[in-house]
């Protein structure tokens, strides 16, 4: 059985028809549109990702939101001390391993994660306006598939 031609060539390869390119262009958009719409709030488009994980109770570690969000650890740790100072997350030490640092919304922090669904929803809303709801599904499925297919196995106990 002979394995199928590849789906890029150096021949027909061009920048601006990229995935990687594209999929960057588009991120970079929606970042610098939610940054926008985040100003009245005083937080970037990462800081309300970090709160927004730190909401769902799935996250609590700057480990765990770096290795989520694919950031370096020190951009991380930069990012959680920003939010720290604010007022919108604190510290704590974990009660199993002291040295472990668990991460918490304040009060402030709960609060503002109720506001930044609605100014990430607004950026979607502006720029997906053109495409059906079947379109938007589609589009998430594939890049569900593309992230799942390129996963570590996970961890079994």
């Amino acid at each position: 059985m002979s394995n199928p031609p590849p789906l890029f060539t150096l021949d027909t390869y061009q920048i601006e028809e990229s995935i990687g390119y594209l999929l960057a262009r588009s991120r970079a958009m929606l970042v610098k549109s939610s940054d926008e719409s985040l100003m009245p709030y005083g937080i970037t488009h990462a800081q309300g990702a970090i709160i927004l994980m730190l909401s769902t109770g799935k996250y609590s570690t700057a480990a765990d939101l770096a290795r989520e969000t694919y950031t370096d650890a020190a951009s991380t740790k930069r990012m959680v001390d920003r939010l720290v100072a604010r007022n919108l997350i604190k510290r704590e030490p974990c009660a199993q391993d002291r040295r472990l640092m668990k991460l918490h919304l304040t009060a402030d922090g709960v609060e503002l994660s109720k506001l930044v669904p609605q100014a990430f929803c607004s950026v979607l809303n502006k720029h997906f306006s053109e495409f059906s709801a079947e379109e938007i599904g589609f589009l998430k499925s594939m890049l569900r598939r593309l992230l799942a297919s390129n996963s570590p196995p996970e961890k079994t106990h």
